[in-house]
């Protein structure tokens, strides 16, 4: 048996075609409710300049200020952590002593310490492989932003 359903503009379609419209559409569907379950919440992603990724290696926000004096961490912000590198900016230098002197500031081995991206930018995000807290990492480089 066949039924003969009409749309607000007049088509006539099969009920059966009329249903899967409701459905695709999302008409046919009832709303969430308080009493429904919603989708689990995702946490927010960490803020700050020290943060644990995805694989649970601990990443730093870095901001590169190649060419200077001397190395020095010259500020640590919400966003990201300002480094001032004595090595220019070109053929990696300015990564190399980067990685060198955060490994150095951090008390770490030097492969522990590996630049994840930002290989050409003044911004990188500096990934820690050693077994060390974002607390840890981050009252270091503050320690090391206040000293004279």
């Amino acid at each position: 048996m066949l039924y003969i359903c009409r749309w607000a503009d007049g088509a006539r379609v099969g009920a059966k075609a009329a249903a899967a419209a409701r459905l695709a559409s999302g008409a046919g569907m009832p709303k969430k409710g308080k009493g429904q379950n919603k989708e689990p919440v995702k946490p927010l992603p960490p803020t700050g300049p020290v943060a644990v990724d995805q694989s649970g290696s601990i990443t730093i926000a870095i901001h590169a200020k190649p060419g200077s004096k001397q190395n020095a961490i010259t500020d640590v912000t919400t966003e990201n952590i300002s480094v001032a590198i004595a090595a220019p900016p070109s053929e990696g230098e300015a990564n190399a002593e980067l990685c060198r002197y955060l490994a150095k500031v951090l008390e770490l081995r030097k492969s522990d310490v590996v630049l994840d991206k930002g290989g050409k930018s003044r911004e990188k995000v500096v990934k820690i492989l050693a077994s060390t807290t974002p607390e840890e990492i981050l009252e270091k480089l503050k320690r090391q932003a206040e000293a004279p």
